[in-house]
């Protein structure tokens, strides 16, 4: 067993997840949610998708910790939505090349049900009128080009 698979090393990561995730409060379960859309959106429209796709769509809120965004693909893949189709490397500078999970949908009809059960996430904190982004919607002007 390599020292990247080792099963202390996952343990923690999957726990930093969390704390993120948790840190974030409502805002880090909105944007949870939201990432979730991009994510099966673009797996309705091409055959993979990353957490470079999602985190280019999305505009966290000033503070939030991009890290939750590791929430993402979990409810998916336990629900037989999602699968993993191997590992590539981020091109996102800020991830430095490290490894991130390809998915692939598993299920198309599985993916529309969750799109129709939870639509667009409201822009505002639940209960205020705080705003939590800057824009209602993914945002899918970012995508480099061909």
């Amino acid at each position: 067993m390599n020292a990247d698979n080792r099963p202390g090393d996952r343990k923690e990561g999957e726990r930093r997840k969390q704390d993120a995730l948790a840190s974030a409060g409502p805002r880090g379960e909105t944007i949870v949610e939201r990432g979730r859309r991009v994510l099966l959106l673009r797996l309705l429209e091409n055959p993979t998708a990353t957490a470079d796709d999602v985190r280019q769509s999305l505009d966290l809120p000033e503070g939030l910790d991009a890290r939750c965004l590791g929430a993402v693909p979990i409810g998916l893949a336990r629900a037989g939505i999602i699968q993993s189709a191997g590992y590539v490397r981020s091109a996102r500078p800020e991830r430095h090349a490290g490894p991130i999970q390809v998915w692939t949908l598993a299920d198309r009809a599985a993916a529309m049900a969750w799109l129709a059960a939870h639509p667009e996430a409201a822009a505002t904190v639940p209960g205020s009128q705080l705003p939590l982004f800057e824009a209602a919607n993914p945002r899918h002007d970012r995508r480099p080009g061909p």
